[in-house]
């Protein structure tokens, strides 16, 4: 199955996989692809200058202040406000780009802009806006240049510069510290392996085997940190990506179904209404009545 859930990869043909753009200036020729729910194979940084948009991010709203940066991974699925006037900038990037060296990988990964287990991350930079523009002004002006053996390490360096310092601004925001201790990272190696295998496997001992622990000591980092068991971790993602097909799709119940890894479609449905308390087709009847 294919589903109609846009996906956009980065753009080909630039000389680095990294771009500043002007949010209003796309609006201009693809304010429908922007204000269409669609995925990105690729990170953004989306500094909401002025106004106050609704940003939604899968199924939950983000309402905007102005002077906001907003921290999206990869392959999450979002939509721009079609109804709000803003001014925003985004910093668009991929893997590719800024992963050079297994360290990079590791804070990338581990970075908790984009990967707070609890919230979408988003801070308020209102003090601190000089800094920010600074530091993005620097990356403009070495895109500029003509492309040579440094321009991918200097742009990485701001960037990295610019993460480090939203970071910093992050801890003092209302954030939710995670000790960073082997609970966390059977956490983060049990995410990787789910976001890869969800669609074929959905037992837990399978995610225990390849991290090399017990359900059990999996169980106990879960229910430590998110205060959920691997289990309902692993339906959470399955019904994520059941919401989102059927919300943002014309696929049948069937082709989902299929998609998800299911043997057959009342085993869907079954598995879906104990979660949602509503069948696949009630729960897509009720979002385009929303």
């Amino acid at each position: 199955m294919t589903t109609d859930i846009k996906k956009y990869d980065f753009k080909a043909g630039l000389p680095q996989e990294f771009e500043i753009v002007d949010i209003g200036e796309l609006f201009q020729n693809l304010k429908d692809t922007l204000t269409t729910t669609h995925r990105t194979g690729f990170y953004h940084i989306i500094w909401f200058q002025k106004g106050n948009p609704t940003h939604l991010v899968d199924f939950n709203p983000i309402k905007i202040k102005p002077q906001t940066l907003l921290f999206l991974n990869k392959d999450i699925v979002h939509r721009y406000d079609n109804t709000t006037k803003f001014e925003a900038k985004a910093i668009v990037f991929t893997d590719n780009f800024f992963c050079k060296t297994e360290a990079d990988t590791k804070f990338l990964r581990n970075n908790i802009l984009f990967n707070d287990l609890f919230y979408v991350s988003q801070i308020q930079i209102v003090k601190h806006t000089k800094l920010f523009a600074d530091l993005l002004q620097q990356m403009a002006d070495e895109l500029q240049n003509i492309k040579d053996k440094s321009q991918a390490d200097i742009l990485k360096n701001l960037l990295h510069n610019f993460l480090l310092h939203s970071e910093r601004e992050k801890r003092k925001q209302n954030f939710i510290e995670i000790k960073k201790d082997a609970d966390l990272d059977y956490i983060m190696l049990f995410k990787d392996l789910l976001e890869i295998n969800y669609k074929s496997q959905k037992q837990v001992n399978y995610y225990a085997k390849e991290i090399i622990i017990t359900e059990k000591r999996l169980n106990q980092a879960t229910s430590k940190v998110l205060g959920k068991s691997p289990k309902e971790i692993i339906d959470d993602r399955i019904m994520l990506e059941a919401k989102r097909i059927l919300a943002h799709t014309t696929e049948s119940v069937k082709e989902i179904c299929y998609y998800l890894g299911f043997e057959e479609p009342t085993n869907f449905i079954k598995y879906f209404r104990k979660h949602t308390q509503t069948t696949p087709v009630e729960f897509r009847e009720q979002f385009r009545l929303a």
